[in-house]
């Protein structure tokens, strides 16, 4: 017997609910009514589907913090009332906001999936309803009466990611995220494939709790061969800057010039916090292996391990909105919280 499941989608944006504008050629969001027109097939799932619409959909390039807890709001108000939630986003800032709200909701005890599309929803070669329709099929899935995601995650050709191990790694092809520190949640061939091991486990005697917080007062550098002193100087002594994620070189390497060590000590003296990631796609930070990154573990530069960018600064925004000392900071951020790093 099927278990009939409730699922909350949720349209903020993005290529999968645009058309064409006959004068620019320009892409721009629609009717997400006229969305779901395009999709007949919704009609034959199991699941009950229920749908909400941001009141004006946005182009992902232009997510903000407030966007995410408009969306984390909305899943909260809804929360006893859905089994699982699918949130339809552009791709472009897409693993930004899927490991923002892995840091957001605390507990978390139902799916909510991240999904999208390369091409507009009406296009004859469109990915789009490939994506949606097993997002959902993916929110539904329950054992035991229960959920079997429990965390945020990113649905998008025929794989389902944790939503903070993502990256966008393709403008153009259908396969367009990889998580490449990760496997795989769930494969999605002729059965759904369900590695259970990777699955995020929740401590089920905790409520599932909401963190409105997020703090955005922070840059991201990233190293590269003639980067200069004026240039850093300048974006470090911003008066309200509290973060920095830095993106340096392979293990976590960057230049030894005594002006760059002296300035990022400089920073970190002033309370700011300096996070080193690396450019690399797949791979971690390794601080002290080479001599290249020795001095920005000494000075008390926190390591990302093998985080993600994206993850990395969601992670940041949501702690410095704690207001952690510099050393309970350093702590909590090179201790995993969600999955987001081995």
């Amino acid at each position: 017997m099927k278990t009939i499941a409730n699922i909350l989608l949720i349209y903020t944006g993005g290529t999968i609910g645009m058309i064409k504008d006959f004068e620019t050629g320009a892409l721009k969001a629609f009717n997400f009514d006229e969305l779901l027109q395009n999709i007949p097939e919704l009609k034959l799932l199991d699941h009950h589907i229920d749908t909400i619409s941001f009141d004006r959909p946005i182009d992902s390039s232009n997510m903000r913090p407030d966007f995410w807890l408009q969306i984390a709001e909305i899943i909260e108000g809804k929360y006893d009332e859905y089994d699982g939630f699918v949130i339809l986003h552009g791709s472009d800032t897409m693993s930004y906001s899927a490991a923002a709200l892995s840091f957001m909701f605390e507990n978390l005890s139902k799916p909510i999936i991240f999904t999208g599309s390369q091409l507009p929803i009406g296009d004859l070669r469109t990915d789009a309803k490939e994506n949606l329709i097993t997002s959902i099929q993916i929110a539904g899935l329950q054992k035991h009466g229960r959920p079997v995601i429990t965390e945020v995650g990113l649905y998008f050709e025929y794989k389902l990611y944790r939503g903070n191990r993502t990256t966008k790694v393709n403008a153009e092809h259908f396969q367009a995220f990889a998580s490449p520190n990760y496997v795989p949640l769930v494969e999605s061939g002729v059965h759904l494939a369900v590695n259970e091991v990777a699955l995020w486990k929740p401590n089920r005697r905790r409520k599932t709790k909401l963190h409105r917080g997020l703090d955005d007062q922070v840059a991201l550098i990233k190293i590269f061969p003639g980067i200069n002193r004026s240039l850093l100087e300048h974006i470090l002594s911003k008066e309200d800057l509290k973060g920095v994620i830095l993106e340096t070189y392979g293990s976590g390497n960057a230049p030894t010039e005594e002006w760059f060590v002296d300035l990022l000590k400089k920073t970190i003296s002033r309370g700011v916090i300096i996070v080193n990631v690396t450019q690399c796609i797949g791979g971690s930070v390794a601080m002290g292996q080479y001599e290249t990154s020795t001095q920005l573990k000494k000075i008390g530069v926190v390591t990302g391990k093998d985080i993600t960018t994206e993850a990395a600064l969601a992670k940041m925004m949501y702690l410095l909105a704690q207001d952690l000392s510099p050393k309970v900071f350093k702590t909590i951020f090179e201790t995993s919280l969600r999955g987001e790093m081995s």
